[in-house]
């Protein structure tokens, strides 16, 4: 058993700031916290945080998930984010083919058996959407849910699946199917009622994807999707902190309304990400990047350039919130909605030693998954 001992200048552990700790790390897990730094074997000088968790990402490092889903892909997509603190991911699949679908849940079923560093499911996002929320989705693979799509919804190889849907193209008993075998389901690219979100949600649905963007807004006698987002305290939301998706007193908004813990950042994160690519197809649109915004030739916002360390940024400068607080969002939140709280978004015995360190300027200095340093930051 291999023993690692990192010394840590100042530890922010989820809840707390520490000075000088000493982590022993044994089998990728923090085994002891002490301040003992005489038998160290490296050492940290910027503010170590636990890593960050990002349930939505499309792509990244030059690559789309959908394009070509393979193990090599989703290792490059892993690297790009690692650079900005992302430790556990949900590479995402937005709606496409059936034969797609397959291949993807193939990937990820690889990516688990070979136990790819931050990899630990898969979010589809579609392709049981509205047509009327589409946003960037290709139209014509929009479906009803079939036989096909639960043989991949029941696979145990492939981590934890996360699925987007609207809930006016899904019933009730095949929502509660979903989470009847483990499977986290979000509402979104929806234009239902409140009465049809809520309904979703009493079937066992909890979760919101990129709130505000892509769903049936708040309105006085229509709440909506939105509406209904807000007023349930215990459905947590997915929310993209890049400044174009959502202005920031809306985002202001939400986390007033919403209860502490309620409400992670995602990224929705798109190819250019760790790459000075300006466009990229899109199942079979153009995306064209322009003063940070991902714009399809349709007219639509097409996901992000966004990265975790700049939306805890964007949280902590932008939204007022606290450091501590942006960092939860990015780390403790996303954790605690998947049911791996025990393992992630902390650091503390027991957990798995997955952090990242941060400058003064709050860029990402290294990154560290299960013990390992998988990036640092070349001075």
């Amino acid at each position: 058993m291999t023993i690692f001992r990192l010394h840590v200048k100042k530890l922010f552990d989820g809840q707390n700031y520490i000075d000088d700790q000493v982590l022993t790390i044994s089998d990728g897990k923090i085994i002891a916290l002490d301040s003992d730094t005489s038998q160290i074997d490296d050492v940290l000088e910027g503010l170590v945080v636990p890593g960050f968790i990002d349930l939505q990402v499309n792509g990244g490092g030059g690559v789309l998930f959908n394009d070509s889903p393979s193990l090599k892909n989703i290792q490059t997509i892993i690297s790009a984010h690692s650079k900005f603190g992302t430790t556990a991911m949900l590479p995402t699949l937005i709606t496409d083919k059936m034969a797609v679908m397959e291949q993807a849940a193939d990937a990820m079923a690889e990516a688990i058996t070979k136990k790819v560093p931050g990899i630990i499911g898969i979010h589809f996002e579609g392709p049981h959407l509205s047509v009327a929320k589409k946003g960037a989705h290709i139209e014509e693979h929009i479906r009803p849910i079939s036989s096909q799509e639960w043989k991949v919804l029941a696979r145990k190889d492939i981590g934890q699946i996360l699925v987007t849907l609207a809930p006016e193209t899904v019933n009730a008993e095949d929502i509660t199917r979903m989470v009847s075998l483990g499977i986290k389901v979000c509402l979104g690219h929806s234009n239902a009622d409140f009465k049809t979100a809520q309904k979703a949600l009493d079937a066992g649905a909890d979760g919101f994807t990129h709130l505000y963007n892509a769903m049936s807004p708040i309105q006085g006698r229509a709440p909506g999707v939105t509406g209904c987002a807000l007023l349930n305290d215990q459905a947590s939301c997915g929310l993209i902190v890049d400044g174009h998706h959502v202005d920031y007193d809306s985002c202001k908004l939400a986390l007033k309304a919403k209860p502490a813990g309620s409400i992670f950042l995602v990224t929705d994160s798109m190819p250019p990400v760790g790459t000075n690519d300006i466009e990229f197809d899109l199942v079979g649109k153009k995306v064209r990047l322009e003063n940070g915004k991902l714009t399809s030739t349709t007219g639509e916002l097409a996901g992000s350039v966004l990265d975790m360390a700049t939306a805890v940024e964007n949280a902590h400068f932008g939204l007022k919130l606290p450091l501590d607080e942006a960092i939860r969002m990015a780390s403790k939140y996303p954790a605690n909605y998947i049911n791996q709280s025990d393992i992630r978004g902390c650091l503390i015995i027991g957990s798995q030693a997955d952090f990242v360190e941060l400058d003064d300027q709050f860029k990402v200095k290294s990154t560290w998954i299960a013990g390992q340093a998988v990036y640092k930051r070349v001075v």
